[in-house]
């Protein structure tokens, strides 16, 4: 699913083996962050971007 706020485009996917967030930038692939949660995941993203 491809999610939005604001500033950022996103997709988020979900790793179960390790019950985390994977948050990718819609505008770069290659900028990935994760998180516990998925505003945490989001917010490392918006680090990065």
């Amino acid at each position: 699913m491809t999610f939005n706020n604001k500033k950022l485009e996103y997709r988020v996917t979900l790793d179960t083996n390790l019950n985390l967030f994977i948050v990718f930038s819609k505008e770069n692939e290659n900028k990935v962050a994760t998180g516990t949660t998925i505003q945490q995941a989001v917010k490392e993203l918006q680090k990065i971007v």
